[in-house]
């Protein structure tokens, strides 16, 4: 089957930047302190002779995507920027031709070579893991999804149901989503306003007392600083997950600021979200810090929203990491180790009972992701890679788009707004947070966000 307005790539430009944080982020015990992101700008042309140019934009994160132990962060990013710098030709070359979904979907079969060829000429003592080429590869997924939408002068996410894809769900997941489009799990409009999850990494002050060398530039300096400034009502509280005490007593000592900030300004209802970025050796871990938790601060408990992915991300090789009895008592997510649908069958086997969504893994995985995760009843959050400027916008829109989507994180305002120069004028409502919420209603224009 073909359709009229199935598009193939003609030309990909790159370029790249690199940003320096005006504060460090340290989670999962490593500490990250600047953003490489790669920029693509697409021209795509339909069967019948329309051309459109879209753009996409992404930091590598190889901390987040390839924290090795026998790889180093800047041989690891080295061979993620040339898995970004050649894909784009191998896209081109590759001719597919159809709506995004089904370009992408072919793209997919080449990431395993292209990837072990870099592995070979770099000599890596181990391959590229699949997260790392996802993220590699998202900014062009998400260029081809922009252009798509401005060729036909329509936002994408208007453009996802039968009359512009050729195959249904079922040739992307399974026989349970026969007859589904994609545009049954996504919404017409954006949501208008999404609660907005603040980041408090290991490292950041919590009140005036924790700052050892304040940054000076005007921003806040603390956690309680930021409730004040920006009005929020979401904390996303990353641990150590190896460190019981630490852990707890980190909880209780955010509850204890975070009360007197909402006090301070009338608040009397918000949520945290709690990220042990895989470093619990086992559920039981997550187990004692719950109970310890309740029992020091039960309305610091009855704040969390639901934890992100508590033990290693490969699931296969860790199937006693079962999270039924903490999804009982808090929403489990699995987050690093989501990377295909497979991924999401085996993580609801295991007891996890949510999906994080990343628009880094790739526009149409998290598509996918998004409609299984609704199918199956799974709770639904969008996490975020420190996104600035389109890499932000292209995440907010995902959220925005997909019901039940209970917050989106937006961390880049904290530790690196320069590199959301000028994205602040353009969208206001998404880059100047006062009611600790972004204003997603703006994101309507063709394309992924109407740049």
């Amino acid at each position: 089957m073909s359709k009229a307005t199935d598009i193939r790539v003609k030309h990909v430009e790159t370029k790249t930047n690199r940003f320096t944080y005006r504060t460090p982020i340290k989670f999962g015990g490593r500490v990250v302190v600047d953003a490489v992101v790669f920029d693509v700008e697409m021209e795509v042309e339909t069967r019948d002779g329309r051309r459109g140019r879209g753009v996409g934009s992404m930091p590598m994160a190889n901390a987040w995507a390839w924290p090795s132990r026998v790889v180093g962060g800047e041989q690891a990013l080295a061979a993620m920027m040339a898995f970004a710098e050649r894909f784009p030709g191998r896209a081109v070359d590759c001719g597919a031709v159809g709506h995004p979904l089904e370009i992408s979907h072919a793209w997919a079969s080449l990431y395993g070579s292209l990837a072990a060829e870099i592995a070979a000429e770099m000599q890596l003592a181990e391959p590229l893991p699949v997260l790392a080429q996802l993220v590699a590869a998202s900014p062009v997924e998400a260029a081809v999804h922009d252009a798509y939408g401005k060729t036909l002068g329509a936002n994408s996410y208007n453009l996802l149901g039968p009359d512009y894809v050729n195959a249904d769900l079922s040739h992307y997941l399974s026989a349970e989503f026969q007859g589904e489009y994609l545009d049954r799990y996504t919404r017409r409009e954006p949501q208008s306003r999404l609660p907005l999850y603040h980041l408090v990494g290991a490292l950041d002050p919590l009140e005036a007392a924790d700052v050892a060398a304040p940054v000076g530039d005007g921003l806040p300096e603390t956690l309680e600083e930021w409730i004040g400034y920006n009005g929020l009502t979401h904390l996303k509280i990353k641990l150590a997950g190896d460190d019981l005490a630490w852990d707890v007593d980190r909880v209780v000592a955010i509850d204890r600021v975070a009360e007197r900030a909402q006090a301070r300004r009338g608040c009397v209802s918000w949520n945290y979200s709690l990220d042990f970025n895989e470093k619990c050796a086992s559920v039981q871990y997550v187990l004692d810090f719950l109970a310890q938790v309740e029992t020091r601060s039960p309305r610091g408990l009855a704040r969390v929203q639901y934890i992100e992915q508590p033990t290693h991300r490969d699931l296969r090789a860790f199937p006693e990491n079962r999270m039924h009895a903490a999804a009982r008592i808090k929403p489990v997510v699995i987050d690093e180790s989501l990377t295909d649908f497979s991924s999401l069958l085996l993580a609801r086997e295991l007891g996890y009972s949510g999906v994080a969504l990343k628009a880094c893994k790739g526009h149409s995985e998290a598509l996918l992701m998004g409609a299984a995760a609704q199918k199956y009843g799974l709770f639904l959050c969008v996490q975020d890679l420190t996104c600035i400027g389109r890499s932000f916008l292209h995440s907010a829109s995902l959220a925005a788009r997909i019901p039940t989507i209970a917050a989106i994180e937006g961390n880049g305002r904290q530790y690196c707004p320069a590199g959301n120069a000028g994205w602040d004028q353009r969208f206001p409502t998404m880059f100047t947070i006062r009611d600790g919420s972004v204003g997603a209603g703006a994101l309507t224009g063709p394309g992924l966000w109407g740049e």
